[in-house]
């Protein structure tokens, strides 16, 4: 691709991404700016109707996701990112029941994105998260917790297979091995008699010289 054509189809794609994420950016800003400047009223509005609140907010609470309601646990801009479709729509759940803020917030998460807006939902997430009741919030941990205990146990059980499996072909080589390399005994080895050598013959005697004749 030449400069020139590069100039005149790519340039201008990256200056409108700019663009518009600096367009999304300021009218975030603007929305943050507004919600700021309400939040006290929305805590004392809360805290003013949070009895009547707390069924409806159970009751959307256990209808949403799991993604979602990980993020009211702990609101995370990337996973606000990647779950936007499905924090929009639970913001749009709280607005129905004319939950404080919320309205706010997800008008202007519908003009933006959530992901830009991770501050006033985290406010919203934190006030819903009061919201739950304990018991209900174990009832959601649990089946999560009893699928992580059983896929622990399974991967134990998997590890003992394959130890036991290992013990039992290194057993095997090793019999093998012993087998292979192991020498034949050697029948005992019979006592070898000693005989005893023979004394050596004692030498005769000389023969006695003989005797002179008489003289005459």
């Amino acid at each position: 691709m030449g400069i020139s054509s590069w100039k005149e189809k790519v340039l201008p794609k990256i200056k409108k991404v700019f663009e518009k994420n600096g367009t999304k950016k300021a009218a975030a800003a603007e929305v943050i700016k507004a919600f700021e400047e309400s939040k006290e009223q929305y805590t004392t509005e809360f805290e003013g109707k949070k009895t009547e609140l707390e069924p409806k907010v159970v009751e959307v609470y256990e209808a949403s996701p799991s993604e979602v309601k990980a993020l009211i646990k702990e609101p995370k801009e990337a996973g606000l990112k990647k779950h936007s479709a499905a924090v929009q729509k639970f913001l749009d759940e709280l607005v129905k029941i004319e939950f404080p803020g919320a309205k706010t917030v997800s008008e202007g998460a519908t003009k933006v994105g959530p992901s830009y807006l991770s501050g006033p939902i985290t406010f919203l997430f934190e006030k819903v998260s009061t919201c739950i009741p304990e018991e209900v919030k174990k009832e959601e941990e649990a089946p999560a917790a009893a699928a992580e205990t059983t896929a622990e146990s399974s991967e134990v059980k998997e590890k003992e297979i394959v130890v036991e499996a290992e013990k039992k072909e290194v057993g095997v080589t090793e019999a093998v091995v012993e087998k292979v390399e192991a020498p034949a005994e050697a029948p005992p080895a019979k006592e070898a008699k000693v005989e005893e050598a023979a004394p050596e013959a004692a030498p005769a005697p000389a023969p006695a010289p003989a005797a002179e004749p008489p003289k005459a």
